[in-house]
């Protein structure tokens, strides 16, 4: 199995398909497409990506895109261990949880956001990241609602992380990229805690990958 995967050390997206690689042990070869400088809009980029984001995976020369599509195609060619439950009702509850984060809150903060709020509304620097502050909060205040109705016993939905931790974990990301304290959220810190306590969570972790350096948001 050869895989590829064109993403970049910064990319929350990119994180989730890292993660999902290390669970199933799947080797791949990682090409960085640097978002902060653009590059996803290059010519030779945009025929790997229609969409001119990260990440893209290429299995046998067959590209997917978008990190949920990628995860459960990973699933489907390698079962083993599961991101997603056994039953349909489980299913549709993992991916609702992973798509707060992937759909409803870090959308609101990607690169091309942040530059259209500069561009086009003269935000500053202070302004985006209260902005990107905010759409934290609200993935983190949703999560905390969730687990409270649904307990991590002791992840998401049972005893091995799926999916739905992925995303989450990928939240807490954006939170500690804005410095939103996730310790107001308690169940969130404490299922995100015991994601990073693994070395296919921490390993995968931006702040962790060979491109890591300070830079500007």
């Amino acid at each position: 199995m050869t895989i590829q995967l064109y993403g970049f050390w910064r990319s929350n997206a990119a994180f989730r398909v890292k993660v999902a690689l290390a669970l199933k042990k799947l080797p791949y070869e990682e090409i960085e497409v640097d978002i902060l400088a653009g590059h996803q809009f290059d010519a030779g980029y945009a025929e790997v990506n229609a969409e001119r984001v990260v990440p893209t995976l290429v299995h046998d020369g067959h590209r997917v895109f978008q990190s949920l599509a990628i995860m459960e195609y990973l699933d489907e060619i390698h079962p083993t261990p599961r991101l997603m439950p056994e039953s349909a009702k489980d299913r549709a509850y993992a991916r609702a949880v992973a798509l707060v984060s992937v759909a409803d809150s870090h959308p609101f903060v990607t690169p091309r956001v942040r530059k259209h709020l500069a561009q086009a509304y003269h935000a500053d620097l202070a302004a985006i990241e209260a902005w990107c502050a905010h759409w934290g909060r609200e993935g983190l205040a949703t999560y905390e609602r969730m687990l409270t109705e649904r307990p991590a016993t002791p992840f998401a939905l049972g005893s091995a992380p799926t999916l739905a931790d992925i995303c989450i974990a990928g939240q807490k990301i954006i939170a500690d990229l804005y410095k939103v304290d996730v310790n107001e959220y308690p169940r969130v810190a404490e299922l995100t805690k015991r994601c990073f306590d693994m070395p296919e969570f921490a390993e995968a972790h931006p702040m962790r990958q060979p491109g890591f350096r300070a830079v500007s948001l």
